[in-house]
């Protein structure tokens, strides 16, 4: 479940947004590489074995995953795992497969390479533009020629050679750089409820448990 809030913090969202690039392509990298190792040397019985260790280091990240958006968004994303049984590894086994947060775990990891592309991209992007702009009553003095030349140096439609000059565009790297905040802040929100979509128990999967714990209080008094 999220927590009701407006916005996510602000230096928690750069962050985040910033590292979803490469874990993106390290987590793809290592599903396809397992997936296709274990599909492919299945019939040997070494790719059930590599299979099985996909699953646990899924679900494992995928905790990691949720203290992340936790400790960076400030958005809690609740557990969706009913309980294993208790005996029979065949059967715990059974109940991971059967799982579908299992199979949303693996989604969103193949879907945070893409998604952490765009993020990555629109936040340097903004963000590079919107300092350059606000700094450049600043720098421009020291660039070759001591002037700022757009759209480059060898095709001059506009020159800064001065700070006057460089002030108004000072001023629209402030609106930018207001823009960027906001773009950040949607960015990662957007995010944290993707996280929440994919990471967290449906509706389904929360009656489910609800009537798991149900059982599992009748039973306990039972025995009482």
């Amino acid at each position: 479940m999220v927590r009701e809030r407006r916005d996510p913090p602000f230096g928690g969202s750069v962050v985040f947004l910033l590292m979803n690039l490469p874990l993106g392509v390290v987590a793809f990298a290592l599903l396809t590489a397992f997936t296709a190792a274990g599909v492919g040397t299945a019939v040997v019985w070494v790719g059930v074995g590599l299979l099985a260790l996909l699953v646990l280091a899924v679900r494992g990240a995928a905790r990691l995953e949720r203290a992340r958006v936790y400790a960076l968004l400030d958005r809690y994303v609740d557990l969706p795992y009913l309980p294993l049984p208790a005996e029979g590894r065949k059967d715990r086994w059974k109940a991971r497969l059967k799982d579908p947060s299992t199979w949303r775990d693996l989604t969103y990891f193949f879907v945070l390479f893409p998604l952490g592309l765009v993020e990555f991209v629109l936040v340097t992007v903004f963000w590079s533009t919107s300092l350059a702009l606000a700094g450049l009553p600043v720098y421009f003095r020291w660039l070759p020629g001591g002037a700022y030349y757009f759209p480059a140096e060898d095709v001059r439609w506009l020159t800064v050679d001065s700070t006057v000059e460089a002030l108004p565009w000072a001023a629209l790297g402030v609106l930018f750089i207001a823009l960027s905040v906001a773009l950040t802040k949607a960015l990662a929100g957007m995010h944290a409820r993707v996280a929440n979509a994919l990471l967290g128990p449906t509706v389904a999967q929360r009656r489910r448990m609800e009537r798991w714990w149900e059982d599992a209080e009748e039973k306990n008094l039972v025995a009482g």
